[in-house]
């Protein structure tokens, strides 16, 4: 994804969510269970998307989100840069902390 994003650099999130109509916000269902984390949304039926940790959850939800709503890759990698887990903090996507300089 490094090289591809040489050629076509991230876009804002925002532009992505305004042109693709994707919810600025969701809630987000999270359970654990013995393989990792599963997560699903009462916004958008039938998405499912699990993970091994709180910070793989993250990418997996937002490449989930970004399929769901038909974005090309070489549009975005993220719209969410961060999971609010309630009560027991949050959680940063790695890559929207490196860089903040969108095309």
């Amino acid at each position: 994804m490094r090289l591809l994003r040489r050629f076509f650099p991230q876009k804002d999130p925002d532009y992505i969510t305004n042109k693709y109509n994707i919810p600025a916000t969701m809630s987000w269902n999270i359970q654990l269970n013995q393989n990792g984390l599963v997560a699903t949304s009462k916004d958008l039926p039938g998405l499912v998307t699990n993970a091994k940790n709180p910070e793989d959850l993250l990418e997996m939800i937002n490449d989930a989100v970004l399929e769901y709503f038909d974005v090309p890759k070489f549009d975005s990698d993220y719209i969410f840069d961060k999971l609010n887990l309630e009560g027991h903090g949050e959680v940063y996507l790695k890559q929207a902390e490196k860089k903040r300089q969108y095309a």
